[in-house]
């Protein structure tokens, strides 16, 4: 998956807004301005990498399954993984990451939110 794929999927779930809060060289991905995805811009030394919010021992497979899936960068590495976008881990997979992490933000959102936003998804 491209970094420009990721944006693309991440901004068509309801209620995300994107902007460089940390910066220029990485995307931050907000439902209800909570973050959901951090995208990094690729390097010379890396190619890009998103950082994603993610269920604790889901996230522990996911590094078990992909190489390029670790701990999260600069966050809490028990509730964060960062997915190097090397084309190692499959598109569909990278989209379920996504969907989960934005699935794990809205889910701690006060209940009308969270259940005006499930709707909005379908």
């Amino acid at each position: 998956m491209t970094p420009q794929e990721l944006a693309h999927h991440a901004l068509e779930l309801p209620g995300t807004t994107d902007d460089e809060a940390f910066g220029p060289g990485a995307t931050v991905f907000k439902v209800e301005g909570k973050v959901f995805a951090i995208l990094q811009d690729p390097t010379e030394e890396q190619p890009a990498q998103v950082t994603l919010k993610c269920e604790p021992n889901l996230a522990l497979h996911l590094r078990d399954e992909y190489p390029a899936v670790g701990p999260g960068y600069h966050v809490n590495k028990r509730h964060w993984n960062t997915v190097v976008l090397d084309s190692t881990v499959p598109a569909p997979a990278v989209r379920e990451m996504v969907d989960h992490s934005w699935d794990r933000v809205v889910s701690g959102m006060r209940k009308a939110d969270r259940e005006r936003l499930t709707l909005q998804r379908g």
